[in-house]
């Protein structure tokens, strides 16, 4: 993440912060809760309606991720001006849990959750979020 995306995530997480927490990691990551078998239908009948014209594949809206001692931050990310648009959730770390790592040629991701609950949330990291990616998943215990 360039210095220009970190301050203005950084001034969008400061006034969320607890006293005495900081921000650990800051980086640009996609969430996913549509399956791979949603998304293949999506594009087929969209390729039937448009008589074989053209398939829409949704692409998942990047997102800000700023992890902290004690939570995770998500900001939905503003494609033109670079700036964090919307909080939209905070995720505490404590009792939080992640599943193995999945790498892949342009990306990588694991899923987030906690032991209990049986939902989860995908976080996928881009090819250049390697570190990032490797800095989340050293904080958060692997699933057993």
């Amino acid at each position: 993440m360039n210095g220009k995306r970190r301050r203005l995530l950084l001034a969008a997480v400061d006034p969320l912060l607890e006293p005495g927490e900081r921000v650990e990691v800051t980086t640009i990551v996609n969430l996913s809760s549509v399956s791979a078998r949603r998304t293949a239908a999506f594009a087929a009948a969209s390729a039937i309606m448009s008589g074989g014209a053209m398939a829409v594949v949704p692409v998942p809206t990047p997102m800000y991720l700023a992890m902290t001692d004690r939570r995770i931050f998500i900001f939905r990310a503003n494609p033109t001006f670079a700036r964090p648009e919307e909080h939209l959730m905070t995720i505490p770390r404590a009792g939080l849990v992640r599943s193995e790592i999945k790498e892949r040629l342009l990306n990588s991701s694991f899923v987030v959750s906690f032991p209990e609950s049986g939902q989860g949330l995908k976080i996928t990291f881009p090819l250049v979020g390697r570190k990032e990616r490797n800095e989340v998943a050293a904080a958060l215990p692997l699933a057993g």
